[in-house]
C-alpha cells in the first residue's frame, strides 16, 4: 500500500511554457496542505518563482505555517470583492443610518483605491499609505480617516475570523493624529442673552429644555409625550429623529447613539415648563382640526408635523448670532448644559448617565478641563482657608 504524502511535503521543478510563441521559463513547488474532508483526496498548492532559491523560500514559509497550523490557502477574492460580501452578509446587526454610512464610505474611499488588489496579498504597509493619501491627497480630515479605518478594519477582521485571513494588516497601522475640538458652551451671561433672546420664540421651549437637559438634537426632536413621566419628574431618552442619508425628506425614529435607553430627571421648572407647552399645544390641536397629525411628539409644527433639522438649526444660528455668539453651534447647548452640571457639583457618573454617554472615561475626556479648573479652584480656596487659619 503506497503511503500518503504528509502535510507540508512537496517538489521543486523548472518548467518551460510557451505562449504567444514566446517561451517563459519559470520554478515551480508543489506541496500537499492538507486532504479534503469531504473526500479525502490530497489537497496541493503550487508556489512559483523566477529563481529556485525563491520557490523554495516559499515553500519553507507554508511547510512551517502547515506545521504551525496557521495556514491558510490562498484566496481569489479580491478586497472589493470581500467588501461586496461584508455589506451584503455581515451588516444586519447595525443601524441602517450606520450601514449606509459604511457604504459611502467603502464606495468613496475604500474600493477605488484597494478594491483590485487581491485580498490576501493585502498588508499593513500599503494600507498606510492608502491611509497617508487620504489626508495629504485628499485632505480629509483626521477624524474621516479615522472613520474609515474603523470601516475597513471591521471588514478585514470578519475575514479572519472566518478563514480568509490569518490575521488583520490594519492593526499595525498608525492614524493620524487628531486634533481635539475646542468646546465653546455659553457662559453665564451668554446663557442670559440666549434666555432672553428667545422669549416668545416658536422654538422657546424646545430651545429651554435642550440648554437645561442636554439632549441631543436628535432626541430633543423625536422625543414624545408618552417618554414624559410628569409624576416621577423624568424624560426616558430612547429614540431620535433622524433623516437617513441619501433622502432629504424623509424622516423616522430610530434608537439613541448608542441605542441604549436612559432616564433623565430634569430640575422641575422644566418639567413644569413642558406642562405648560403641553396645554400650548393642545389649543394649537384643537385649532387645527382634522389637519392635525397626531404622532405624539413633544415638539411640533402648527399642525403636529416633525419638526426638521435644518428649520431648527438656522432659526438656532439667527438667535446665537443676535446674541453676539455667530459661531455657536446647536450641539453647544448640550456642551453648556453638561459643564453647568459638573460645576454645580454633579459627580461625573451622574453627568455621563445624562447625556447619555458609553462610558464616564468618556465624558473625563471631553470635560476634563472643567474638573482640572475646579480642582485649581479648590486649592485656591483652601490656600485662602489655610492664611486665615494661621493668620498670615
Amino acid at each position: 500500500m503506497a503511503k500518503k504524502a504528509a502535510a507540508g511535503t512537496g517538489t521543486i521543478r523548472k518548467k518551460t511554457v510557451t505562449r504567444a510563441g514566446k517561451q517563459y521559463t519559470y520554478w515551480e513547488a508543489r506541496a500537499t496542505v492538507g486532504r479534503d474532508p469531504g473526500t479525502g483526496k490530497q489537497v496541493q498548492r503550487s508556489f512559483t518563482g523566477k529563481t529556485q532559491k525563491e520557490v523554495a523560500q516559499k515553500l519553507k514559509a507554508a511547510t512551517a505555517a502547515i506545521d504551525n497550523g496557521t495556514y491558510t490557502a490562498p484566496s481569489r477574492l479580491t478586497v472589493g470583492a470581500w467588501l461586496d460580501i461584508w455589506q451584503r452578509d455581515y451588516l444586519g446587526s447595525v443601524k441602517a443610518s450606520t450601514a449606509a454610512l459604511y457604504r459611502q464610505q467603502i464606495r468613496l474611499y475604500i474600493k477605488p483605491a484597494l478594491g483590485a488588489l487581491k485580498l490576501d496579498t493585502l498588508n499593513a504597509h500599503t494600507i498606510q499609505g492608502f491611509y497617508n493619501a487620504l489626508s495629504s491627497e485628499r485632505g480629509l480630515s483626521p477624524k474621516t480617516v479615522k472613520n474609515v479605518h474603523g470601516i475597513f478594519h471591521k471588514a478585514l477582521q470578519q475575514a479572519v475570523k472566518i478563514g480568509y485571513l490569518r490575521f488583520n494588516p490594519a492593526d499595525a497601522c498608525e492614524l493620524p493624529r487628531m486634533e481635539k475640538k475646542e468646546l465653546c458652551p455659553l457662559d453665564e451671561d451668554d446663557s442670559k442673552a440666549f434666555m432672553q433672546a428667545i422669549k416668545g420664540h416658536r422654538f422657546e421651549s424646545l430651545l429651554t429644555v435642550t440648554l437645561f437637559t442636554g439632549l441631543r438634537e436628535g432626541e430633543v426632536l423625536g422625543l414624545q409625550w408618552d417618554r414624559v413621566d410628569f409624576q416621577a419628574g423624568t424624560l426616558r431618552i430612547d429614540r431620535q429623529l433622524v433623516r437617513p442619508r441619501g433622502k432629504q425628506d424623509s424622516y423616522k425614529l430610530v434608537a439613541t447613539k448608542n441605542s441604549k435607553a436612559r432616564t433623565v430627571s430634569p430640575a422641575p421648572w422644566i418639567m413644569t415648563l413642558l406642562k405648560h407647552h403641553r396645554a400650548e399645544q393642545s389649543q394649537r390641536r384643537l385649532r387645527a382640526g382634522s389637519a392635525w397629525e397626531d404622532n405624539g411628539l413633544v415638539f411640533t409644527d402648527e399642525l403636529g408635523h416633525h419638526l426638521t433639522h435644518p428649520m431648527v438649526y438656522h432659526s438656532f444660528k439667527r438667535i446665537a448670532a443676535a446674541i453676539g455668539q455667530p459661531n455657536a453651534r446647536f450641539h453647544d447647548l448640550r456642551h453648556t448644559y453638561a459643564v453647568n452640571a459638573i460645576r454645580a457639583g454633579d459627580d461625573i457618573k451622574t453627568v455621563q448617565g445624562n447625556l447619555g454617554h458609553a462610558t464616564a472615561a468618556f465624558t473625563l475626556d471631553v470635560y476634563g478641563h472643567v474638573t482640572e479648573q475646579m480642582k485649581q479652584d479648590s486649592a485656591q480656596r483652601m490656600e485662602h482657608y489655610i492664611k486665615d487659619v494661621l493668620g498670615l
